[in-house]
């Protein structure tokens, strides 16, 4: 399974980024917009996990949540990587304890790869919500200048969710299992 730990803001968080976002949409048809469903703040990439591992995982992932405290966020202004010159996704940026996020994403990576997890992605934690992405590089200044001075609600993270992707024509993201930060265990969907 092609897996990944992730934070799944609130629909009213996401509602204010779609809206946010919707007088650009259409002035930019180089970007692939995302599926609002499937927008999450990736935490830390497991890459294919064999089912065996899935036992230890999950005991891993878990008491790596329960160590970390639940944080509020909000997000703010936007970005591009791996530039707004060069933009290949772009990205709406958070606000709120993002040196706890970093910990975070340590510990579940950390826990991922002691439970067997052999492609967990080793690039530094850059805390975003991806919203387009582009085949080619896009110079996307204007985009994320007229986003900059964006502010989001503040929204409650309190749980960690073990996301599986169903890759294809079109991606689908499935929540297998979601811990609470500082908690205990809760069964997906």
């Amino acid at each position: 399974m092609r897996l990944f730990a992730a934070l799944l803001p609130p629909p009213e968080a996401l509602d204010e980024l779609a809206g946010a976002l919707a007088p650009h949409r259409d002035d930019w048809p180089e970007l692939r917009w995302l599926a609002r469903d499937n927008w999450h703040l990736t935490l830390s990439f497991f890459g294919e996990v064999p089912d065996r591992a899935l036992p230890d995982l999950s005991v891993r992932l878990a008491r790596a949540a329960s160590r970390h405290p639940p944080v509020t966020l909000s997000f703010t202004g936007a970005g591009a990587f791996p530039s707004a010159r060069r933009g290949r996704v772009l990205w709406y940026g958070l606000s709120g304890p993002v040196a706890r996020l970093t910990k975070l994403a340590a510990s579940l990576a950390a826990g991922a790869r002691r439970a067997g997890a052999t492609q967990v992605d080793e690039k530094p934690f850059r805390p975003h919500l991806s919203v387009a992405r582009a085949r080619a590089e896009v110079d996307v200044r204007p985009l994320v200048s007229a986003l900059a001075a964006f502010e989001g609600m503040r929204w409650d993270a309190p749980d960690v969710h073990l996301v599986r992707s169903h890759l294809g024509a079109r991606v689908r993201y499935e929540t297998v299992e979601s811990w609470p930060l500082g908690g205990t265990t809760r069964g997906g969907g």
